[in-house]
């Protein structure tokens, strides 16, 4: 094929067609959205919003453009997640970096961090926080931005999660929030500090059930962040069993849970001592957050 005829082939990629054919080819994998993401990627490469893609549909790609697309499209196609090929996802109306090192952020979350908030209204000028299992610093960022006058601390056991979550909060300036590594709560056994609130995110589905998962979680998502024990509260367990010593008198635990395992969590709360008791439900309606307050 002459250069010519390359040149002739690749003007007939317009942004109309490259997205016809990434969508069906999704859709005959079983992708979930397969618009949403062939349309995502497409703007990545191209540097524009979804609705440049309509008033540029008959646009050909050029060359340069065509190859970087086909490359994501790939690595989409493998089952990588699109958080992770645009490095970016968005968190209570913030933009956070993310790649392989940590979870990618989910609308469910914030769930947790409305629950901290609303939970933690009568100290809004004054809360020391501390939020475990960091990973992006979704959580902790997102509450030292909507208080910009508490103190919040963020521990991760992972190295690689702590140095993801100090990008996030240096870029998005949230100066209150300080991020660090610890086996929850061993970075501060040895300093007695209380806070008002503990937040948790904890990995929390069981051993068994993660070959189940979509491709894109069970293969490009730490395990580390995902693996809660046989029943999938091994990790819940120590945080309600220690965090009573790291409360101060009136504060408050938050914890994010599977669905199903509310009831259970409620009863761990209750044992060591929390009491009003609360579950919130996510937009889909599912228990997500349980919370309790310490005498």
């Amino acid at each position: 094929m002459t250069t010519a005829q390359n040149e002739a082939q690749s003007a007939s990629w317009t942004i109309r067609r490259v997205l016809a054919w990434a969508v069906d080819d999704l859709k005959k994998r079983g992708f979930t959205s397969p618009r949403l993401d062939a349309e995502l990627l497409l703007c990545h490469v191209l540097g524009q919003d979804r609705i440049r893609l309509i008033l540029d549909a008959e646009r050909p790609l050029q060359k340069a453009e065509l190859g970087r697309y086909r490359e994501l499209f790939q690595r989409r196609r493998a089952g990588e997640p699109v958080a992770y090929l645009l490095g970016v996802r968005e968190f209570y109306g913030r933009p956070f970096r993310v790649d392989h090192r940590v979870l990618i952020p989910r609308p469910d979350t914030e769930t947790l961090v409305e629950v901290a908030l609303v939970r933690t209204k009568h100290l809004d000028l004054c809360a020391r926080v501390l939020d475990l299992c960091t990973g992006s610093g979704c959580v902790a960022i997102s509450l030292a931005k909507e208080r910009p006058t508490t103190c919040v601390l963020g521990l991760d056991v992972s190295p690689d999660a702590v140095d993801v979550a100090r990008e996030n909060a240096m870029r998005l300036g949230a100066v209150n929030c300080t991020i660090g590594q610890s086996d929850l709560f061993a970075a501060v056994a040895s300093t007695h500090a209380r806070f008002d609130l503990i937040t948790a995110n904890p990995p929390y589905i069981p051993d068994a059930e993660i070959p189940s998962l979509d491709i894109d979680i069970r293969g490009f998502e730490p395990h580390l962040a995902l693996a809660g024990g046989d029943d999938g509260l091994s990790i819940v367990r120590r945080i309600v069993s220690e965090a009573p010593g790291h409360l101060a008198s009136g504060g408050v635990l938050a914890a994010e849970v599977m669905t199903g395992q509310a009831s259970a969590v409620c009863e761990l709360f209750e044992q060591r001592g929390l009491s009003d008791m609360q579950i919130k439900k996510d937009l889909g309606g599912r228990e997500r957050v349980v919370s309790g307050v310490i005498a």
